[in-house]
């Protein structure tokens, strides 16, 4: 029998960026001369975690997910965005083979280092209670449930699929809804239900930015507060960020009182303002890895 690991403690901040391969970066974030397939290893070294967004539009194939694994230290964490076949398209309606596929393409070859997995909707997606009940409800919840669901996998994963975990530990879930027809209590119950995070959204208004604390962890996503994917964040926003960030991790912040693991994802990449306000956030916080600063 396989045993259950369990996660890492409460109170764990991670600070990171969604996605890392980005032209304008290279020679400002990333240093002039890095070669294109050292640049996650520069991303590992200086922060902790790391939203894979490449799963979301495509389904990934394992040796991608071993090989990224293999650029960064043993205790970095990747988020996994999942399909947005399974989101936009199927409108997480009849996505059992979907959620097969995306499960057997290598997400679980990312072992221990498999972070939460997010699940980002369209803006003209509404609030279907009975529908998202229903998806939330056949989500796999260990890593092991989600071998058991890998391996219906259909022919569009053929032979490569991976079919393996290296324990079965739990399956975090980020939700990231961008109609204001989520702002709905029934939503929250749901969430708390199944401990799923709603993710806290910055995206200079253009989707409902939540901010309730619906899991045993909490997702942040920062978009840009004044111009979406665009916009730096300023000394007193990250400011303000770390003082929020604190209140969740340390349980002050919340109903209950109850530490939470935080997760940050800068994705303000446009300009190439991401990577350089995770690592400021990331030192404000103690994310120890993005304190070594930049070289």
């Amino acid at each position: 029998m396989i045993e259950v690991a369990t996660t890492e403690r409460p109170g764990r901040v991670r600070i990171g960026i969604s996605g890392w391969r980005y032209a304008s970066w290279r020679g400002d974030f990333y240093p002039p001369g890095l070669p294109h397939k050292r640049e996650l290893e520069y991303v590992g070294e200086r922060m902790s975690t790391l939203e894979l967004n490449g799963s979301f539009y495509s389904l990934q194939r394992p040796a991608s997910y071993l090989r990224w694994r293999g650029s960064v230290p043993a205790d970095f964490v990747f988020a996994v965005k999942g399909s947005r076949y399974v989101t936009h398209m199927l409108r997480m309606k009849n996505v059992d083979a979907a959620l097969a596929n995306f499960f057997a393409s290598g997400v679980l070859a990312l072992g221990d280092q498999l972070g939460p997995i997010l699940w980002q909707l369209p803006e003209r997606q509404h609030f279907e209670p009975r529908s998202l009940e229903a998806f939330l409800s056949g989500l796999p919840r260990t890593t092991g449930e989600a071998l058991h669901r890998a391996r219906r996998h259909d022919a569009r994963i053929g032979d490569r699929a991976w079919l393996e975990v290296e324990n079965d530990r739990p399956i975090r879930y980020g939700f990231e809804p961008r109609s204001v027809t989520f702002e709905n209590d029934d939503l929250l119950s749901m969430l708390r239900e199944y401990d799923t995070a709603l993710v806290v959204s910055d995206a200079a208004g253009r989707w409902p930015a939540f901010g309730a604390a619906t899991a045993s962890f909490v997702y942040v996503r920062l978009h840009g507060a004044e111009e979406l994917y665009a916009s730096g964040y300023t000394d007193e926003q990250l400011n303000d960020w770390a003082s929020r960030i604190a209140g969740w991790r340390d349980g002050t912040s919340v109903v209950d009182g109850t530490p939470r693991d935080v997760y940050v994802y800068f994705d303000n990449d446009a300009r190439g303002h991401a990577p350089h306000d995770a690592v400021a956030l990331a030192q404000r916080v103690g994310d120890s890895r993005a304190s070594r600063g930049r070289n």
